[in-house]
């Protein structure tokens, strides 16, 4: 018997393991996929010799997350890597703005769009220097985040901090609007913030846009060096050195839940798993509570909530591989790690409007990864593995051009795959030449690749306002807490949500191993004053 079981092997179960086995815990995690690592996985996706990332590929956040840097990966074979232009933001007209790891050549690029425009970058990044890494904190802490709030307002004072408070209510196309008066500013935080499913004028896209930015210019978009799993492997070693377990292929079906608590598990095959201590899940919340727990256990009031539950944009992502690098135009697209693909903020709004009719997008905004120039043991000599995703509606009603019916058939798979490929051959003109092969994932395969991908949603829930802090998963204060006992909620359905920081396993094994604590003194009271009661007799 295992005192926790973590169920899924993804980053967010692994970071819990990890913290629980620090604790001395006797931990088992249980995956239900042939391998771990959830959506931080690589494989020779199209052909032998060729390394892609299957799911999610550059991280920012892992390499700025306080909880992912205390597990020191390095030290079981880690690297990151990093490309000289972390984020580049070329457009149709000859011009691109780029996040360089040098800030004197963001402000440079920025300052080609509009005189000043570099300046106006300084400012920003100042307040990043200054109050980032405090909100950054304050986002990752476990809700109330009351230590790095008062930091941040310790920095910045009573005035300035009411002017940030309004600087994080607003839309990033008014941020951008505020900030820059060229276009290269305001492209790069729109872009930036449509990571998420944000459209430019939905409030908080201003902070996640400057955040990532400010991620950017400190740190850079990162990625470990060989390919996304090397990270999971990483702390797969780490897990193993401290006596943790992994089981792959066996998928849990059923949270035993006795007396209000949860005491185990149950997998596919029959067979039962019990937990001294604890159960948590990194598993999409409405799974949880809808098919592994059941609604028997559950009050009403959760009940109704999780019928409000909404999931974030569908995503397609396709993986190539390349006869040499992508041919961009301009020179900071070839040297930059992540490239956008949409001309304007205008062009954001357009996507996002289509999304919001339920249409798939007639010309989709790419987030663009490559990798030859900073990590090309991934990759033959002289080629290129390279991907690209875009988001697509969760219901589809129809499509912007009229061609598409949304089945995700293998056909319908292709010719989307190719709608994506003409936006980056008007901006890398003979890309399609360079085309070896390509791997597909729509919404249906990622799902199918990966439980906690429901609908082809990438971060475990919207990022809406409506579903963030107290209001996430449900209106339960941003807590990883269920109403069950000794089961936790420690996927990104979980405060602070979608984005490799480990934040939400590492909250529930944290308050896991808070309420343990608790319990013992008064399991141990409780046996005394029976004995006594004993003798008293």
């Amino acid at each position: 018997m295992a005192d926790a079981i973590v169920i899924g092997a993804g980053p967010n179960g692994l970071v819990a393991a990890n913290l629980l086995a620090d604790a001395g815990w006797d931990v088992l995690v249980l995956e239900a996929e042939p391998e771990p690592g959830g959506a931080v996985r690589s494989a020779e996706l199209v052909e032998p010799g060729f390394v892609n990332d299957v799911f999610s590929a550059f991280y920012p956040l892992a390499a700025a997350s306080p909880h992912i840097r205390a597990l020191r990966l390095e030290e079981h074979g880690l690297r990151w890597v990093r490309a000289e232009v972390a984020v580049a933001h070329p457009a149709a007209d000859g011009t691109c703005a780029a996040i360089s790891l040098d800030p004197a050549g963001t402000a440079a690029s920025l300052d080609a769009f509009a005189p000043g425009d570099g300046e106006a970058w300084r400012r920003l990044y100042g307040l990043w220097e200054r109050a980032g890494r405090h909100a950054l904190d304050a986002l990752l802490t476990l809700f109330p985040p009351v230590r790095p709030a008062l930091r941040l307002a310790a920095e910045l004072g009573p005035a300035e901090l009411l002017r940030f408070l309004r600087f994080a209510t607003l839309s990033v196309r008014r941020l951008g609007e505020e900030t820059f008066r060229g276009a290269g500013g305001r492209r790069l935080l729109a872009g930036n913030a449509l990571h998420a499913d944000l459209t430019p004028e939905t409030p908080p896209g201003g902070v996640y846009g400057w955040t990532l930015c400010g991620l950017g210019q400190e740190v850079g978009f990162p990625v470990p060096q060989g390919g996304a799993g090397e990270l999971t492997a990483a702390l797969l070693r780490r897990l193993a050195v401290r006596g943790g377990r992994v089981v792959c292929g066996a998928p849990v079906e059923r949270v035993v839940v006795r007396g209000a608590r949860a005491v185990g598990v149950e997998t596919a095959d029959g067979e039962r798993h019990e937990a001294r201590r604890a159960v948590l899940a990194d598993v999409g919340a409405p799974q949880l509570y809808w098919r592994l727990v059941g609604d028997g256990h559950l009050p009403a009031r959760v009940l109704d909530d999780l019928v409000r539950f909404q999931y974030d944009s569908a995503t397609v992502k396709v993986d190539w591989t390349l006869d040499g690098p992508i041919p961009w135009t301009h020179p900071d697209a070839r040297r930059a790690g992540t490239v956008h693909v949409a001309d304007d903020v205008d062009a954001l709004t357009r996507q996002a409007a289509e999304l919001a009719c339920g249409e798939l997008p007639a010309r989709p905004y790419l987030v663009v990864g490559q990798y030859a120039s900073f990590d090309p043991i991934r990759c033959p000599p002289g080629k290129e593995t390279a991907w690209a995703y875009t988001h697509v509606p969760q219901h589809i009603a129809g499509d912007a051009r009229g061609e598409l019916a949304g089945r995700w058939d293998e056909q319908e798979a292709e010719r989307f795959a190719e709608r994506m490929e003409e936006e980056v051959e008007r901006l890398a003109p003979g890309f399609r030449d360079r085309i070896r092969g390509r791997h597909v994932h729509t919404p249906p395969t990622l799902e199918a690749a990966n439980r906690n991908l429901v609908g082809g949603a990438i971060n475990g829930g919207t990022a809406q306002l409506h579903q963030q802090l107290v209001f996430r998963p449900t209106s339960q204060l941003a807590r990883p807490e269920t109403p069950i006992r000794r089961l936790y909620l420690a996927s990104a359905s979980a405060h602070p949500g979608g984005g490799v920081h480990g934040a939400c396993g590492a909250h529930a094994a944290r308050v896991a191993l808070a309420a343990h604590r608790r319990r013992v003194p008064t399991v141990a009271a409780g046996a005394l004053a029976r004995r006594l009661q004993g003798r008293g007799r």
